[in-house]
Formats: C-alpha cells, sequence, structure tokens
C-alpha cells in the first residue's frame, strides 16, 4: 500500500480533528438533530480547506486529486462523523467534469469556501446504473418543467445547489438547481438504517429550469461513470474507517470482559474471528489506496476501486459482525456502539453497488 506525501498530511491532520470533533458522544447526540451535523463543525472544516482539496488552483482550490480525498474521508468514517462532506465532494467532481466553463467558475470557489452542494441521482427503482431516470426535463415556453422523483438526496436542505439527473430528449442529462428554487412541501425527509446520515426524497414536478442549468450533454455520460466511481471509491475509504474503529472497540472490550476468572478475549472462539476481521480490514485498506493513487489511470483506476469497495464493505460487515456477537446480550441493544457501524456497513453497500455487484463488473472487467 502507498501514500503520497499529501495524503500522509492530511491523515495527520483529519485523524486529530476528527478524534477531536466527532467523540461517540456528540455522534449519539447528532442521532436526535434534524440537521444531523454541527454547523460550526462544518464552518471549520471548510476553513482547513478540506471542500477544496480536489478542485483546481484557479477555481479556488487546492489542485491535488481525488485520491487525497480518502485519507479524509477514511477518519470521517472511523468517527461516524456527520458532515456534507461526502455529497459536496461528489457534487464538486460532477462540475468538474461535465458543467460549463461558466458554472465551474461561479459554483467551484463557493464549495472550495465551504458551502455545501448535493447530489440527486437516485430513484424509487434503487438501481445502480446511473443512468436508469425515469425523472424528466420537458421543454417548455420559457424554458424546461422538470418532473419525476428522486430519492436518498443526502443533505438537502443544508445546499445551496442540488446537481439532478433528468431525461432531456430521451437523453440523460446532468443540471444544476439552486435549492432556494425548491419549495419546502417538494422536500420529504427519508427513514435510514444508518441514523448518522440525512437523506431526503424530492419532488421535482412543476419546478421551471432555463437551458443554463443544464451540464454538457456530449459529457454526460463520462460525468455519471466518473461520479460512481468517485462515489464508491469515498464510500470504500468511509468504510475502511469504520472497520478500523470497530475491531478497535471490540478488542478494547474483549481485553476487559472477564467470565470464568479469565479475560474473553484469550479464548481463542473469540481471538481469532477477530484476528480475520483484522486481516480483512488490511486487505481493504491497501485496496484503498491502491485505488486512491490509480484512480485516474483509465481502465486500472476502474479495477482498483471496484477491488476496493468490494473488500470494504465485506470487511465492515464482518466486523461489525462479530462486534455485536462478541458484546453477548448488550451487543444486541441500541446503546451498543457496534450497531452504528453495522448500519453503517448496510447502508453504503446499499449506495452505487454491493459487493456482489462490483464483483460482477469486475468479472466483466477482468475476464472480457
Amino acid at each position: 500500500m502507498g501514500t503520497t506525501p499529501e495524503q500522509i498530511d492530511l491523515l495527520n491532520v483529519a485523524t486529530s480533528f476528527c478524534r477531536d470533533k466527532s467523540p461517540i458522544a456528540s455522534v449519539r447526540t447528532l442521532l436526535e438533530n434534524e440537521l444531523g451535523y454541527d454547523p460550526a463543525v462544518w464552518q471549520q472544516i471548510g476553513d482547513l480547506g478540506w471542500l477544496a482539496i480536489a478542485i483546481p488552483e484557479h477555481y479556488g482550490g487546492v489542485g491535488l486529486g481525488v485520491g487525497e480525498i480518502v485519507p479524509v474521508m477514511e477518519q470521517m468514517g472511523r468517527t461516524l462523523f456527520a458532515t456534507p462532506f461526502l455529497s459536496t465532494s461528489m457534487a464538486a467532481q460532477a462540475i468538474l467534469k461535465g458543467g460549463y466553463e461558466a458554472q465551474k467558475q461561479h459554483l467551484l470557489p463557493a464549495i472550495a469556501a465551504g458551502q455545501a452542494v448535493s447530489m440527486a441521482l437516485g430513484e424509487h427503482n434503487n438501481e445502480w446504473d446511473l443512468h436508469a431516470i425515469t425523472a424528466s426535463a420537458t421543454r417548455s415556453k420559457n424554458g424546461y418543467i422538470l418532473s419525476g422523483t428522486k430519492t436518498l438526496v443526502l443533505d438537502l436542505p443544508s445546499a445551496a445547489h442540488v446537481i439532478v439527473s433528468v431525461k432531456r430528449d430521451g437523453q440523460s442529462t446532468l443540471l444544476v438547481l439552486p435549492t432556494a428554487d425548491i419549495a419546502a412541501t417538494a422536500i420529504r425527509r427519508e427513514r435510514l438504517i444508518d441514523e448518522t446520515k440525512r437523506a431526503y426524497e424530492l419532488k421535482l414536478d412543476g419546478i421551471e429550469v432555463g437551458e443554463d442549468a443544464f451540464f454538457d450533454p456530449d459529457k454526460t455520460a463520462d460525468t455519471l461513470a466518473h461520479i460512481h466511481l468517485v462515489a464508491n471509491l469515498l464510500g470504500a475509504a468511509e468504510l475502511c474507517g469504520g472497520t478500523q474503529a470497530v475491531i478497535d472497540y471490540t478488542v478494547e472490550y474483549l481485553n476487559t470482559r472477564k467470565q470464568f476468572g479469565k479475560v474473553i478475549g484469550s479464548y481463542q472462539a473469540l481471538k481469532h474471528p477477530m484476528v480475520n476481521a483484522y486481516i480483512e480490514y488490511e486487505k481493504a485498506r491497501s485496496l484503498l489506496y491502491a485505488a486512491a493513487n490509480s484512480f485516474g489511470e483509465q481502465g486500472v483506476g476502474e479495477i482498483a476501486t471496484r477491488m476496493a469497495k468490494a473488500q470494504a464493505d465485506t470487511a465492515l460487515s464482518f466486523a461489525a459482525d462479530r462486534s455485536i456477537q462478541f458484546h453477548g446480550g448488550f451487543g444486541f441493544t441500541y446503546d451498543c456502539d457496534a450497531q452504528l457501524y453495522r448500519r453503517r456497513a448496510i447502508f453504503t453497500a446499499s449506495q452505487y453497488g454491493d459487493a456482489a455487484f462490483h464483483k460482477a463488473k469486475l468479472a466483466d472487467l477482468v475476464l472480457s
């Protein structure tokens, strides 16, 4: 597993910041918060320049790549950090890849400075193919009228804009919509298994946009493919961080809990599965940074990213399952933190492809 100097620097800063700003007590407090995160901490993230990491310098960014977002996302996953960081990072990449120059000049400097932006790509069909779109844009006298419903729109009320996928003239396309143009009645909060996250259903019916809202239609296919891989790379990072945390949490318990006069971690029935969990974690993290450092390479980057997401999905699921089991009767309660990581594993696997989905894609890529 190789890491760049920039990744190491970001990892060091992110480790201490996320640990200090997202202790488990704060995580549990925010579960009951309607917004789901602390706006003051989000401002600090903007001040640190993390949203600017993969934005070019001439748009107000740092000028690094998507791979340098990985260590930040990993540590956020490790501490169950609740922010709009993931959705905003994805939106920035969508604008960079598919937006017109005027849109980039308008939107990217604001994101680099700390403004949240969301993505509305999912629908009730639950397809991981981002071209499986039923929402539409129909030509009208003054522009286009939108219709349809988008689901799992992360952090929508916190976003200044939302990037929406629709069909226009039978073709997939993306557009940018100011959230100020969306009526409150068009937004409904969804109930998620991962209670640290906030997602919303967005009804597009009746919203009118102009031609200048749309991204470059010639770049739509490449943009959707890029977004898909970005989401899976950052999802793998979040899962790896969570795996490390739940292993640490479980090992600490196994080394303090006694049964029949012995520390329960001394029993092979508990010790060996935790070793297996750690091995799976190390495999996932190695694949993660291999994907981060090859992300821009055609073909290789996609293979590495899909391998990383598949392995990270499996690693956190296994480690969290063992944590619940090894905590015994307490492990099956809401008060046990292991369930927070298991919920994260289930939710993140459901976004942009689970392990089985990526393995099938890998078979086509490697064997074809």
